[in-house]
């Protein structure tokens, strides 16, 4: 079952519980979909509700002080993380740049490349580069 399968199957669940702010996140995320099946150059699934979670996290921060909206972008947040691949420890990602220094990885631009694949959606990409250095 693909990712876009089970959020109109949870769409429908929702609707029958009559879940509103649930609806409403898996509704915006089935639209991220959508457009992402209309672009030229299409991404898969998971990419689509990283993005998605990283905006509305990008989003807490410009809407400091406005309590209302910001319950509900947590609201929706917390629907789209559902989602998401389980997140990795950091002692996992230091494990994995460390195994790719020993297959002969030199520079960080080569231990990133190979990296990149293995955390994405699941540790945030600043952090697992400022690792890579202290690696390095």
């Amino acid at each position: 079952m693909s990712l876009m399968d089970k959020v109109n199957n949870d769409i429908k669940e929702a609707m029958k519980a009559k879940q509103q702010s649930r609806l409403d996140a898996l509704r915006m995320l089935k639209a991220e979909f959508i457009k992402n099946n209309t672009a030229v150059k299409p991404t898969d699934e998971m990419s689509i509700t990283v993005s998605h979670a990283k905006r509305l996290s990008d989003s807490l921060e410009l809407y400091a002080g406005n309590e209302e909206a910001i319950a509900k972008i947590k609201a929706e947040l917390a629907v789209v993380q559902e989602y998401l691949p389980q997140a990795l420890e950091e002692s996992e990602v230091i494990e994995m740049i460390n195994q790719i220094k020993a297959n002969g990885a030199k520079d960080m631009g080569a231990v990133m490349k190979e990296l990149q694949p293995q955390i994405k959606g699941r540790f945030d990409g600043k952090r697992a580069s400022d690792l890579v250095k202290a690696a390095l």
